[in-house]
């Protein structure tokens, strides 16, 4: 048994007290170390010798997300529309009446869901409810449990289980931190160890040859090395796996003679959202979901196409649409935003380009409210393309993904019926990967609601899809923060693509 000066010293620390499970800050104490990485690194030791057992748990500690604190100060949204529909007349109690009150469209589908789950519904457009106490009892509840959390951290453990694992699935309202608490313990073994093996003697690592001019080096003692075993291999430098995935998806779509196109990350909602027939009061424009800009706040878009969008959307213009029906709002359109999707890389193209045929994606980073986890980010990449001619139908749409993801690697490709707001048939791409089938992506034709406003009467065949979900299936991976890890040792050992 061969044990480093650090190792006896923290073995000596512990064998003061034999029986007692050791925390971190008692061991740093004991050893008059400063530095963590002593006591985790000598008591790894310490336990593949069979001295230390080292005990590990999780703990995961519950806080409130910006959308938290702002719920203890201003309520909880079902608690502010509940009050308000109890401050109103029956006939009062309309979507309407939520508008006209100052809701925000972003709020209103969010909060009529919360209120359906707490006993409210919505019969010819009007809310109705049962049971007011049942109701007022549920938001007590769960103003509770938010205000436990003022100004602090709590343990898993303390707190409802029910009420977390509401909370858990609303954005931004908590934030969970895990952590990992290690104890270390004397076994058996250690506390038998004879004290003769605990004396602290120097070693001498590096052989050096102003070392062995001195007299000293024949009763040195030396740090055992092992002469057989493997000498490390230097890594020499290579591209990170992302860009050599992106390079490789790029010369794929070249070699099928598509063309590659950018654009600006920073758009405004006009050509993110509305240009592609997304309903002003969809979800997915939400500050929960979208990044919004303070600098620029506005961008400008021309009074034509505003005149267009808001035609389109309140009763479909000339398309043979009905359109959303609801007031189309100019102001919206003008906000800047990060981009959701490359897709607004197409459209502006066929914008500047209704009568000219092309095929050409884009590779680029897109951003949204995403909770951090092991399959999202609020910043990824996307894959988009489009086919824009006069006979683009979805047979040549499917033929055109199933060709890709061949050349990619995985020739089992299947697609399913989907719903997009901005294309008409809809469908989502799945390839066959370890024995189940994993969506990728989302494709289909656009709706004449988003090509005739831009110039184009011709269909276009679009997709989209996650370059780091692609990445995740390509390199064998079942967290997507791996490809952002700053380890090296890890991406030194991820495939060369």
């Amino acid at each position: 048994m061969t044990l480093g000066n650090n190792e006896k010293n923290m073995l000596r620390a512990m064998r003061t007290k034999q029986n007692h499970v050791w925390l971190l800050d008692e061991l740093l104490e004991a050893t008059q170390w400063k530095d963590q990485v002593h006591v985790a690194g000598s008591g790894m030791a310490l336990s593949e010798e069979g001295l230390v057992e080292i005990i590990e748990k999780n703990d995961e500690n519950i806080s409130l997300g910006n959308e938290g604190k702002k719920a203890l100060k201003n309520g909880l949204l079902e608690f502010r529309l509940w009050s308000w529909i109890c401050q109103q007349s029956e006939s009062n109690r309309t979507m309407k009446g939520l508008f006209d009150a100052g809701f925000e469209r972003y709020e209103v589908g969010p909060g009529v869901g919360l209120l359906k789950s707490i006993g409210v519904s919505i019969e010819k457009g009007t809310f109705v409810f049962e049971n007011k106490e049942d109701i007022e009892s549920k938001i007590s509840e769960r103003t509770s449990f938010i205000n436990q959390l003022l100004d602090k951290k709590m343990n898993l453990n303390d707190l409802d289980k029910e009420m977390f694992t509401h909370f858990k699935g609303r954005k931004n309202l908590i934030n969970i931190e895990e952590n990992v608490i290690r104890e270390w313990k004397l076994t058996q073994l250690g506390i038998d160890l004879d004290d003769s093996y605990l004396e602290e003697v120097e070693l001498v690592g590096e052989i050096t040859p102003e070392f062995l001019q001195n007299e000293g080096w024949e009763n040195a003692q030396y740090k055992e090395f092992d002469i057989n075993a493997d000498t490390p291999i230097p890594m020499g430098g290579r591209p990170h796996p992302m860009q050599s995935l992106i390079e490789r998806i790029r010369s794929v779509f070249l070699e099928m003679g598509f063309s590659e196109i950018e654009g600006d990350y920073v758009q405004s909602a006009g050509w993110n959202m509305d240009a592609l027939y997304i309903p002003q009061s969809h979800p997915a424009r939400t500050m929960q979901d979208t990044f919004y800009l303070e600098e620029p706040e506005k961008i400008d878009v021309s009074e034509d196409m505003l005149d267009l969008w808001a035609s389109v959307h309140e009763n479909g213009h000339d398309t043979g649409s009905l359109g959303w029906g609801a007031k189309f709002d100019k102001e919206e359109s003008k906000k800047g935003l990060l981009r959701t999707h490359t897709t607004v890389n197409t459209v502006k193209h066929i914008s500047e380009n209704p009568k000219e045929p092309c095929r050409v994606f884009g590779i680029g980073r897109v951003f949204r409210q995403e909770t951090i986890d092991r399959t999202h980010l609020p910043e990824f990449h996307q894959i988009e393309g489009i086919i824009h001619e006069p006979n683009a139908s979805l047979p040549m749409l499917i033929s055109t993904l199933k060709t890709f993801y061949t050349k990619m690697g995985y020739p089992d490709v299947r697609v399913r019926p989907a719903y997009f707001p901005y294309t008409e048939p809809s469908v989502e791409v799945e390839v066959y990967w370890r024995g189940k089938w994993l969506e990728l992506g989302g494709a289909g034709i656009f709706r004449p609601e988003v090509t005739e406003p831009l110039g184009s009467e011709w269909p276009v065949c679009a997709w989209g899809m996650g370059l780091e979900r692609l990445a995740m299936l390509v390199l064998g991976l079942d967290d997507i923060r791996e490809l952002y890890q700053p380890d090296l040792e890890r991406l030194s050992r991820m495939p060369i693509l």
